[in-house]
């Protein structure tokens, strides 16, 4: 197993596409040679390669988390009133596009994000940021910190989010003062994670809730169905069509560079790079999560795999199969990635 991870870290580490997020002005700092690739195991073993034990904040890679404590704290009745289910077909941070019912389309947009976030039960301010870090420890196995810089940068600079969050305010979806709202959710966004707390997130909701590191429930069961489907249709923003034909997997990126991805009942799995598309989903992450879908059979509607765990089948990436044919096009305000280059040529050629 690690061979084969150390083989697609190796592989992809000379990929210089994308840039890094620099709208939060604290995420600007992150170096874009940073890269790890972390496998957490339902039976609590971890697999890992690269930069793991690397500090970053979460981003949105918290909201499929927050919308489960949402669920718990409200019920799939309450939280359907206010956000929707609906893949947006817009990008993370859109600011116009409401549905018919004035709600959000879904919990993975940040308008959708803040209104999952508006719905976790408490009795002040401090109570609710308690319940949240409560979970996302449960998650992790281990207490989470918040980055207070990043937290004042994304305050500072989140007009965009203010804006959304007004607009909500307006239509009912929100219920009380939108500055708390606000300071939860970049309190949200700026917890600090590495690869590996992702990872084992990641492979607690392939658990059923439970983390497999310490056997603690973090999640209920009965809610981590409606996570993943929203993951999978909604997880990779304007991107969730491609990644559910070519990987095939629940999924959720964030814009400081992470990709989380679950196999149900199996692992997780988390990719972190910096350098982000048009869309803000990490380059070398997406490069990666290919590569495995395509030589491990993990994508969801594989058959084959089910008559052995994926697992087995990754140590395949080692001798890869060609990669899919070029699909760069223009996607509204945003483009494919051209996959018009060997990687393996290129790393050979600065040996």
């Amino acid at each position: 197993m690690l061979g084969a991870l150390k083989a697609l870290h190796e592989r992809y580490r000379v990929c210089d596409e994308g840039r890094i997020a620099d709208y939060i002005p604290e995420l600007a700092k992150a170096d874009p040679d940073w890269f790890a690739i972390g496998i957490a195991t339902v039976d609590g073993e971890v697999f890992e390669v690269g930069d793991c034990d690397q500090v970053f904040t979460i981003q949105s890679l918290s909201k499929p988390f927050t919308h489960g404590l949402a669920l718990e704290d409200r019920g799939r009745q309450s939280v359907m009133q206010r956000v929707g289910v609906e893949p947006s077909g817009d990008s993370f941070d859109s600011i116009i596009r409401l549905d018919a019912n004035n709600r959000p389309h879904n919990p993975m947009v940040n308008a959708g994000a803040i209104a999952v976030t508006s719905m976790i039960a408490g009795d002040s301010p401090r109570h609710r940021l308690e319940r949240m870090l409560d979970m996302l420890g449960r998650m992790m196995g281990r207490r989470p910190t918040i980055d207070q810089a990043v937290f004042e940068s994304e305050r500072t600079s989140g007009h965009r989010n203010r804006a959304m969050a007004h607009l909500m305010l307006n239509f009912g979806i929100l219920d009380r003062d939108v500055e708390e709202i606000l300071d939860l959710y970049f309190q949200q966004c700026s917890v600090i994670v590495t690869a590996r707390d992702m990872a084992t997130m990641a492979a607690t909701l392939a658990n059923g809730g439970v983390n497999p590191k310490t056997g603690e429930r973090a999640l209920r069961r009965e809610y981590i169905r409606d996570v993943l489907t929203v993951m999978h249709t909604c997880g990779m923003y304007n991107y969730a069509g491609e990644w559910a034909y070519t990987v095939g997997l629940p999924a959720k990126s964030g814009v400081s560079g992470g990709i989380i991805a679950v196999v149900p009942g199996q692992f997780g799995i988390c990719v972190y790079s910096p350098p982000v598309d048009e869309r803000g989903n990490s380059v070398r992450g997406i490069r990666v999560f290919e590569d495995l879908s395509r030589n491990s059979g993990m994508h969801v509607f594989e058959t084959w795999h089910q008559h052995g765990q994926v697992l087995n089948h990754i140590e395949g990436v080692g001798n890869p199969s060609p990669a899919l044919p070029d699909t760069t096009q223009p996607v509204g305000d945003a483009t494919v990635h051209k996959r018009e280059f060997e990687l393996d040529e290129r790393a050979a050629g600065e040996d």
